[in-house]
């Protein structure tokens, strides 16, 4: 692994030269940030350490230009600066990862490991991913966002596992995709990927629908039926907004997730199931946990492994290249070409704050493919909701009753905040579920937005 140390301390540089070298990797050095940038453009490194405080050019605008310019070396900062807020500002411009100093010889070794680790695995991914013959992901999955990119970062280190995968997000924003990905980059993927929407099917029907029903075990069962446990058996079970299920069937689904065996309706046997578990809701569990709605125990069971996917409007940077994807799909499904998209259609679809998210965006093009005269996509042929502006609030308190980030277009994100955390008495858990976001989410956006007005434990 080859790695470029960027610092203005010469003993420091030394000390992780001689370390660094001693544990087999290949040692670099610049002494400033600008010679740092230069350097780490110029030539093939895996990784950088890089300081957060340095005269001309300090880290966080190394990292800044860097990733500007095209840097793909996973970033390490350090500094011995405000470590929680460095810690913070860093990982929002795209670091791997963050070193406070003073630090020791093993924690470095760690964090380089682990980079090395994730660097394995993905060039694993990709092999993996030509030898199916594609270069690529799923059409619907793009990841020019840091967002996106991370995403699939998890996806790809826990497909290996079994382990119970939880995908969280608004409608919308492509959770079965990305458990469909799951699936597919797994040893599983030779086997059935069966989805289940959990909210879709009646509560009467549901247990037998997951779990599978015996002859005679109520009014119709004429025959065994075998559950989607049974049915998905050495592949994966998605379940897609679990947390629609009913109290009653929560407690059965933690039992098959914690021994690995279902028992049909009306059966007083159980039988031995091997199927991977992801599931999916745009709900926010924590608080349902906290309301009684959700039990605990199955919360932490299901979220072993979390991957939160977020608003299309907090991510538009992905726009243009979902734009020519689902566009490509479209087009290979009508037979049709692939059209040229008008600079004004284009600039409506980069404005438009899209609640309904990836789905929503792949409706709008599919009419548009439709309506289109020749092969120009015009601004006259996406729907009129894609080109009516975002609703803006007239002063600020001036919300309505609906605070959610969602439906405000994600970019009021202060404003809001502030006007949850007055309306909920400064309660921060009132306050996510007026923003329609998790307590979690909402820390980090306090955060971020530098709110410290003390309001909400």
């Amino acid at each position: 692994m080859r790695l470029l140390v960027i610092d203005d301390e010469p003993g420091l540089r030394r000390s992780l030269r001689l370390l660094l070298s001693e544990e087999g990797f290949e040692v670099a050095e610049a002494d400033d940030g600008d010679k740092g940038l230069a350097r780490a453009l110029a030539e093939p490194f895996d990784a950088v350490l890089c300081d957060v405080r340095m005269p001309s050019v300090d880290g966080l605008e190394f990292l800044r230009r860097y990733r500007a310019a095209g840097g793909a070396a996973l970033v390490i900062m350090m500094s011995a600066y405000g470590s929680e807020d460095a810690a913070i500002a860093a990982m929002k411009e795209g670091a791997y990862d963050y070193i406070p100093k003073p630090f020791r010889a093993d924690e470095v070794i760690l964090v380089l490991r682990k980079a090395e680790e994730r660097e394995r695995l993905r060039r694993e991914v990709e092999s993996l991913r030509s030898a199916l013959g594609s270069g690529a992901a799923s059409p619907d999955i793009v990841a020019e966002s840091a967002a996106m990119r991370s995403a699939l970062d998890v996806i790809a280190k826990v497909a290996p596992h079994t382990t119970t995968v939880l995908i969280t997000g608004p409608s919308g924003t492509g959770k079965e995709v990305l458990a469909r990905e799951l699936h597919r980059l797994s040893p599983r993927a030779g086997h059935p990927f069966v989805a289940v929407n959990c909210a879709a099917i009646p509560e009467s029907l549901l247990e037998s629908e997951l779990f599978g029903h015996v002859r005679g075990a109520f009014t119709g069962a004429v025959g065994d039926h075998k559950g989607l446990f049974e049915e998905a058996a050495g592949g994966t079970l998605f379940l897609d907004e679990v947390g629609e299920l009913p109290t009653s069937l929560q407690a059965k689904l933690l039992r098959v997730l914690q021994d690995g065996e279902v028992r049909r309706v009306g059966d007083h046997a159980a039988h031995r199931v091997d199927a991977r578990v992801v599931a999916a809701t745009a709900r926010d569990l924590e608080a349902g946990v906290a309301d009684g709605t959700f039990r605990e125990d199955l919360f932490y069971r299901l979220n072993v492994i979390a991957v939160r996917l977020t608003p299309l409007a907090e991510r538009p940077e992905d726009i243009p290249a979902l734009v020519r994807a689902l566009l490509a799909r479209h087009c290979a499904r009508l037979g049709v070409g692939v059209p040229e998209i008008d600079p004004d259609a284009a600039r409506a679809l980069l404005d438009h704050a899209w609640p309904g998210n990836v789905r929503e965006l792949s409706n709008a093009l599919e009419r548009a493919l439709v309506l289109a005269r020749g092969r120009t996509v015009r601004r006259e042929d996406l729907p009129a909701a894609v080109l009516e502006p975002v609703a803006r609030p007239p002063e600020p308190g001036g919300f309505g009753a609906d605070l959610t980030l969602r439906h405000h277009g994600g970019d009021l994100d202060q404003q809001l905040i502030r006007e949850a955390l007055l309306r909920s008495g400064g309660n921060r858990r009132k306050a996510a579920e007026l923003l329609g976001i998790s307590v979690r989410a909402l820390f980090y956006k306090l955060k971020g937005l530098g709110i410290t007005d003390g309001q909400g434990q």
